[in-house]
């Protein structure tokens, strides 16, 4: 396993909606294990892949106690959100150091493909619910600012800027 480099806003990479995996293969595996070495070395709970500059749609979770029970989501797509919506303070490997409140629905059902290319749907509240839809959101494109003010917004891109010029 190798630890991946995280790319970091403002890079437009970030921007771009990621492609649907068409099979699990050895190259596959490898790289979700890769993706779960990156995610548990930055310590975060969650990674999507274009998040280290591969535009697929892979997500890995670990919203565990204990940070030993990674999870993986392969093509995963919102398919019921509740009209119930709760505001989280986010954070993002690809904004280190930056958090904001996001209102985000409470409960959502979501339908991926897991390591074993197995369909499956999964229904999701609380933190879970928050890290799935943030992760889905890397997959098309949108990151957890484009949730928030222009200003604050603003605020936060233009910090990461001069930090990491």
């Amino acid at each position: 396993m190798a630890v991946l480099p995280i790319v970091v806003a403002p890079d437009p990479r970030l921007k771009k909606p990621s492609e649907n995996v068409e099979k699990m293969d050895d190259e596959t595996k490898k790289f979700i294990a890769d993706m779960i070495e990156t995610m548990y070395h930055a310590e975060g709970v969650g990674l999507a892949a274009v998040q280290v500059g591969v535009h697929k749609k892979i997500i890995t979770l670990d919203v565990s106690d204990n940070g030993d029970s990674p999870q993986v989501f392969i093509n995963a797509e919102l398919v019921k959100k509740s009209e119930e919506t709760k505001s989280y303070k986010e954070g993002c490997l690809s904004f280190p150091g930056q958090y904001s409140d996001v209102i985000r629905p409470d409960t959502i059902t979501v339908r991926y493909r897991n390591e074993a290319w197995e369909e499956c749907e999964l229904e999701a509240a609380g933190l879970l619910a928050v890290c799935l839809q943030h992760e889905i959101d890397h997959t098309n494109g949108i990151v957890f600012v484009d949730h928030i003010s222009d200003m604050k917004r603003r605020i936060i891109l233009e910090k990461l800027r001069k930090k990491y010029k």
